[in-house]
């Protein structure tokens, strides 16, 4: 069963120099109890795609979205999350779905301490009194391992280290049992011991409650230990989906591959005492009020031939549970997503 079915997602931003596309025909699924990550440089829309989602972004004509994305709450109810009723979403949002944000010292409030802010999610979904929601949030510090769990009830972001406030949002975010977590670079700004203790906290607590995640990251490295499906961004559009394994092992878009061959691990050839020099895709990514007229990827390929410079690649699939946008890709001629 899918828990997310998302179905050409768009989102436009109006400009004074134009309407900008940062988000253009994304589909993808995440299945119940599984992690699909949503990868790709900064600025390919990955972050726009999740406050899509969570219908966080401002209510405004100078935004417009478009398509659809079923979830499956907990009751097996299919719900449209771009055209609930606001009063639905906010009953959803937080409880049955719920973020973690890339920076927790600008999500978390300043000015509440660390049991106030998970007691009161606790509050207005599960209707707990004042009591039983700082008891539970005392608990849920301690299921992710907060150090001295009980005296930061009573503190503020501003006293708590980095890693201790990115605990805090996973706390803040599990304490409803989301069925859906979306997770928008839940470990960019951490050491790399944090990161894999932040990383080991949620798989272990997608384990046992069987949630679903979105994980939203620039960090192969994580994609490959805790992913189980990839969809890979540029300019706003899905360039390639595969389950991890195959897309690490035979990467299709020109784009993917070059994203595999920065990793660092790439650069050391076998026999060689000592690596090679870091590879680097090559020029910038296209202004999206000035985009190129065919591929998006075009202008820092190496592979770019006439056709790439004519028309956008549709998305094909490419065997399998495989997808690839690119013109050079195996069965470019067969049925089209």
């Amino acid at each position: 069963m899918n828990r997310l079915e998302v179905h050409h997602l768009s989102t436009s931003f109006a400009t004074d120099e134009g309407r900008v596309d940062a988000v253009a025909d994304v589909s993808f699924a995440i299945r119940a109890g599984q992690t699909t990550a949503l990868v790709g440089e900064s600025g390919s829309g990955k972050s726009v795609t999740s406050l899509t989602l969570m219908r966080l972004l401002p209510r405004s004509a100078a935004i417009q979205v478009s398509g659809e994305a079923w979830f499956v709450d907990g009751a097996g109810t299919r719900l449209d999350l771009l055209k609930l009723p606001e009063a639905h979403m906010r009953a959803l949002r937080g409880n049955q779905v719920a973020m973690i944000f890339q920076e927790p010292m600008t999500s978390l409030n300043p000015v509440f301490s660390i049991g106030e802010q998970i007691a009161e999610s606790l509050r207005l979904h599960k209707h707990l009194d004042r009591t039983a929601a700082r008891a539970q949030a005392l608990r849920m510090l301690e299921l992710v391992e907060m150090p001295a769990a009980a005296q930061r009830l009573d503190e503020y972001p501003h006293q708590l280290s980095g890693g201790m406030r990115q605990r805090v949002m996973v706390a803040l975010a599990m304490a409803c049992d989301p069925t859906l977590l979306i997770a928008d670079e839940p470990t960019t700004a951490l050491d790399v011991t944090i990161q894999a203790q932040i990383l080991a906290l949620m798989r272990r607590l997608q384990a046992e409650t069987g949630m679903s995640i979105l994980f939203i990251t620039h960090n192969l490295g994580v994609v490959a230990h805790h992913a189980d499906d990839v969809v890979v961004m540029y300019a706003g559009r899905v360039v390639e989906r595969a389950p991890v394994r195959p897309l690490f092992a035979t990467p299709a878009h020109p784009y993917t591959q070059g994203l595999l061959a920065c990793l660092p691990g790439k650069a050391r050839a076998a026999g060689q005492p000592k690596p090679k020099r870091l590879f680097a895709i090559r020029g910038q990514v296209s202004s999206p009020l000035a985009p190129p007229p065919g591929c998006a990827f075009e202008p820092r390929c190496d592979r770019t031939q006439a056709a790439c410079m004519q028309v956008m690649p549709k998305l094909v699939d490419t065997g399998g549970t495989r997808q690839a946008r690119c013109v050079l890709v195996p069965g470019r001629d067969v049925k089209t997503a």
